[in-house]
């Protein structure tokens, strides 16, 4: 079982030469910023491959434990994708991310969602009825996870070209097209990573897009650089004031991230660094203004539950910054 196990990981796992930033030809500001984005690669796979391995996510999960705190949901996020995959190519009904997430899992509640979306990308679309992701509000982080695949690895289409499908199948009872916005989403993340955590490239890109899909890619890169860092405090607040009329969604994608990383205990320093400039608060009290927007979240005729949040967030910044 240990040698099928291994041959499992070695099947699945992608290999880390891809995260890799001269392979991906993304823009590499200094040392230190390619260094943080490619362990941020490299943890992601490593969470990965643990949970290919492992017979189950329980047990992938001590392993998962050892990250480095700075590092840890990433991997979670690369262990949540493992675990979609062997659900959506298995014989049977699907169980390990309803393990992960049943476990210790729950704690990086957000990062296995995005991880799924991972492994949306990577699977046949008629594997997708498979991917668990059984919380309608969170459900939408699923096609964050994909369109940061997209904007990851189809660079040129996604990043440069600006490509966005018409309209998504999944999910199928989506009713007012938010699909497309959610995926846009996730591509804003990306574009930290594609810009090298540049806040002047990083802007740049996002200029190249329509005017109505700014707010969303703002919001994403809102996120990650307040989750994944890279920035010092005088680039993040010309980030911020870059963002002019869109502040408030790179506030709201900033919470976001204060959210999973206070809900996961993984806060580090740079994050409250990113809360302090683009919230004007703490990570713990960013994340007390999500929380405290969930409560009130619900859907309407034009948009769901999920966007609802989003915008209570982003209004709720827009009179504290």
């Amino acid at each position: 079982m240990r040698l099928l196990r291994s041959l499992r990981r070695r099947i699945l796992t992608p290999n880390t030469r891809e995260t890799r930033m001269d392979v991906r030809g993304f823009a590499v500001k200094n040392d230190a910023a390619k260094s943080l984005l490619e362990t941020v690669g490299s943890s992601f796979l490593t969470g990965y491959a643990y949970a290919a391995e492992a017979p189950g996510a329980a047990a992938a999960e001590p392993r998962l434990e050892t990250i480095p705190t700075q590092f840890r949901g990433f991997a979670y996020e690369g262990a949540a994708m493992a675990l979609a995959m062997r659900d959506g190519l298995r014989v049977g009904r699907p169980r390990h991310v309803a393990e992960l997430l049943a476990g210790r899992g729950d704690a990086h509640a957000y990062m296995a969602y995005v991880g799924v979306g991972w492994a949306m990308a990577r699977l046949p679309r008629f594997r997708w009825h498979r991917l668990h992701a059984p919380d309608p509000l969170l459900r939408w982080l699923v096609l964050d996870g994909y369109g940061f695949h997209q904007a990851y690895f189809r660079t040129a289409r996604y990043a440069y070209a600006a490509y966005r499908p018409a309209s998504f199948p999944w999910p199928g009872d989506d009713r007012t097209g938010y699909a497309v916005r959610a995926i846009d989403q996730g591509v804003g993340r990306a574009l930290w990573f594609v810009g090298g955590t540049d806040v002047d490239r990083v802007g740049e890109l996002i200029r190249r897009f329509a005017p109505e899909r700014r707010a969303d890619l703002y919001a994403g890169a809102g996120l990650a650089a307040t989750y994944a860092g890279g920035a010092s405090e005088a680039e993040l607040v010309r980030f911020r004031e870059a963002a002019g009329e869109h502040r408030d969604q790179v506030a709201q994608g900033s919470a976001f991230a204060a959210g999973a990383r206070v809900r996961a205990g993984l806060v580090v320093p740079h994050n409250e660094v990113a809360t302090a400039v683009l919230c004007g608060t703490t990570p713990a009290e960013a994340a007390k203004v999500t929380d405290a927007a969930l409560a009130q979240a619900q859907p309407t005729a034009t948009r769901p539950a999920y966007e609802s949040w989003r915008l209570a967030i982003a209004e709720e910044f827009r009179h504290r910054c």
